[in-house]
């Protein structure tokens, strides 16, 4: 395994982390026992989850994900591991959140509550990194495009205030870092912007989707995590599956994530597949799985702090976490480029 620095603070974390959206959901208690021991094993000590998992997410399963990590995690040394949680952003559209808090916000009275929650279900008494899941401002994020105009009557809560709060958490003890997700350039520099200004505290990382069908991360934040120092934590890095191959041919998988839930529909565009084959055959050239290609893609890349794998079974996990070992030459990822320039971010 390789370790990286988050951002500008003192933890090494693994260069792979295992999310945690399916526990509770796709995978029991009992499954997400097994993967922990098993990253762990394999020298994964990044683990990563929020209040709202698993995903889809809805009333009945709300914080099952955090209470499964808990009764793992209180039999663990836990000053080994470095877990991350996250704070749910507002509903979205059609999306009704309100079992969350009465509806979730960014305020000071939220974000102390949020992460009291989150403590007491993962069974610990502080968290290593906390993070933003989505903003609470109107923004392109989970695949929305088209953001014209804003809503002058917008009720948010100020950047500052919430980052007054995560000052009090870390006074508190009760968070060390804090990171950013679903962001965006402004966001970001706002975010840096405020700490300087004010002494609060320091972004360390901003975990937002990246993966060959979607690499708009390059377009203005890669350069953010370079100058600035603030780690891409990479999601969605096999965009739902698709870039495993499991979608490449008909039926489905029947216990596919795209299968079992009909509203996961932003990486399964047609120009998609298109792309799929493509580095699918640039995989077999190179004489590697479509998802080692993937993976290992994302792993190579110099904005990165950690790439963060899912999986709902072990054989899965072990070939996402085995990608550290794999290599792209130059050839390889000169022939990814020449796929991207030709099909640029079909899933943005």
């Amino acid at each position: 395994m390789q370790y990286r620095q988050l951002g500008n603070s003192d933890l090494q974390v693994s260069a792979i982390c295992l999310g945690t959206m399916t526990f509770g959901e796709q995978n029991s208690e009992a499954d997400a026992h097994q993967q922990l021991n098993y990253a762990v094993s394999q020298g994964v000590n990044f683990i990563d989850t929020a209040e709202m998992y698993p995903v889809p997410a809805n009333h009945s399963t709300y914080g099952k994900t955090e209470q499964f990590i808990g009764s793992w995690l209180v039999k663990q040394p836990r000053q080994n591991l470095i877990l991350a949680s996250k704070i749910a952003g507002p509903s979205r559209g059609n999306d009704n959140q309100h079992y969350i808090r009465g509806g979730s916000r960014f305020s000071k009275q939220q974000i102390f509550a949020a992460c009291d929650a989150s403590l007491q279900r993962l069974q610990t008494d502080y968290l290593d990194l906390y993070q933003l899941h989505w903003p609470e401002r109107q923004v392109n994020y989970f695949g929305q495009l088209g953001l014209s105009a804003l809503d002058e009557a917008e009720d948010i809560t100020p950047l500052q205030e919430s980052l007054e709060a995560l000052q009090t958490l870390q006074q508190q003890g009760k968070i060390r870092y804090f990171g950013l997700s679903n962001e965006t350039p402004w966001g970001v520099m706002e975010c840096l912007r405020l700490h300087k200004a004010h002494a609060l505290p320091q972004v360390m990382s901003v975990q937002n989707p990246y993966n060959l069908l979607n690499r708009s991360y390059e377009v203005g934040l890669s350069e953010i995590s370079l100058r600035e120092q603030v780690g891409l934590l990479a999601y969605s890095p096999l965009a739902f599956g698709m870039l495993s191959g499991k979608y490449r041919t008909q039926p489905w998988p029947p216990s596919a994530r795209l299968t079992l839930f009909e509203r996961f529909k932003r990486y399964n565009k047609p120009k998609a597949f298109e792309a799929v084959e493509r580095y699918a055959a640039i995989a077999e050239q190179a004489g590697i799985s479509l998802t080692a290609l993937s993976l290992a893609f994302i792993n190579q890349q110099r904005f990165v702090a950690s790439n963060i794998i899912g999986a709902t079974n072990l054989e899965q996990l072990a070939e996402n976490i085995a990608s550290i070992n794999v290599r792209l030459s130059e050839e390889t990822l000169a022939q990814i480029n020449a796929v991207h320039a030709e099909i640029s971010n079909p899933c943005p």
